[in-house]
């Protein structure tokens, strides 16, 4: 397998020999290292340099293990740091590659205060194993502090490389390609309707649900390589766009609904996503945006095929339930009424400031 880095990733297969005989630092999943087929992909690589890797534990990216991989980094110094993996995965190497090593000490005041010092460390490749958050392109990562979400941003969080490889997300299942690929989707629309969108994140939204709309429900129905490189390439839009305007009020409550409710995180922004646009849209006149809401909103109906609020309500809950994104919270055992403090308490207050509806 090997022999399709020389072949057909010639960029990335040269820069991985040129580290031949030197130290590679490894981050990845264990389940999705193996189950993409990442391991036979790069064994031939692996094989000829000192490979030290870390299978991630946790499925979100917490401190507690933040300050393990950051050890980890600072005693092997590597050469080359290559993230290969889902969200959780990128957000952890792009951190830890960012952060001195005196940071662990005092990390989570600095992080829960957004005071904390960047300066990348080591070269980082970023290899996406999911089609979802477009984390390989963006210039933030979250981190969770005893269940709240926190980002960390600056120029030095961005990777080096990136390098989008279809074989490794064709082979993903169900459950993974639902929730990111509709993490995908809704970071294009919210991207749009942030107050922070400009005339090059609309151009990179565009992109995004140009091929997320035509290619997701093939992409989860009959994966082949053609719409797994084009969901892959629909996320990366996204992560674009988002790094320009962030995202809004979906995601914001999202976040508490990963970490208390074991919800994967785009099945946890789908939970909102529809209510957040239908309020939006109904209560325009409360807007805080500079852009005309009436124009960006025919945007959104005309990339979805759609004609109005209604129709773009009805397209979204149709995607969702042919990819069986599980809408009722009852159904996933959430009592709203009894956990609303908690999940208030853990929204992300930076994202939904970039709602075009002011909440605050």
């Amino acid at each position: 397998m090997s022999l399709l880095l020389k072949e057909k990733y010639k960029n990335l297969y040269k820069i991985l020999v040129s580290y031949k005989n030197k130290k590679i630092f490894l981050l990845t999943g264990k389940k999705s290292f193996y189950k993409s087929g990442a391991d036979q992909i790069f064994k031939e690589i692996f094989d000829k340099t000192n490979l030290i890797i870390y299978f991630k534990k946790n499925k979100i990216p917490t401190l507690e293990e933040l300050k393990i991989i950051n050890k980890k980094i600072d005693i092997t110094q590597p050469d080359l740091f290559l993230a290969i993996g889902g969200g959780a995965v990128l957000d952890y190497a792009k951190i830890s590659n960012s952060i001195s090593k005196t940071e662990n000490g005092r990390l989570e005041k600095q992080i829960i205060d957004q005071n904390i010092k960047l300066k990348k460390k080591h070269r980082l490749i970023a290899i996406p194993t999911t089609a979802g958050s477009g984390a390989e392109v963006t210039s933030n990562a979250v981190i969770y502090i005893k269940g709240v979400k926190y980002s960390i941003e600056g120029k030095p969080i961005l990777p080096n490389d990136f390098f989008l490889i279809p074989e490794l997300i064709v082979k993903l299942n169900k459950n993974i390609k639902a929730s990111s690929g509709f993490d995908a989707i809704s970071q294009a629309i919210e991207s749009l309707i942030s107050t922070r969108s400009t005339s090059e994140s609309i151009k990179f939204s565009k992109k995004s649900l140009n091929l997320s709309t035509k290619y997701f429900l093939n992409y989860y129905e009959n994966p082949n390589i053609k719409n797994s490189l084009l969901m892959a390439e629909a996320a990366c839009y996204s992560g674009k766009a988002i790094n320009i305007t962030k995202t809004t009020a979906p995601h914001a409550v999202s976040y508490p609904l990963t970490a208390h409710f074991n919800l994967s995180h785009g099945h946890a922004v789908s939970l909102t996503l529809n209510d957040f646009l239908k309020l939006n849209y109904e209560k325009a006149q409360f807007s805080q945006s500079i852009f005309d809401l009436k124009k960006r909103s025919e945007l959104i109906f005309s990339l979805t095929k759609t004609n109005n609020i209604n129709e773009l309500d009805k397209y979204l809950n149709y995607l969702k339930s042919k990819v069986k994104l599980e809408q009722s919270f009852l159904k996933l055992g959430i009592n709203i009424n009894k956990k609303l403090d908690l999940i208030l308490k853990g929204v992300n207050v930076l994202r939904l400031k970039n709602n075009y509806q002011k909440f605050l």
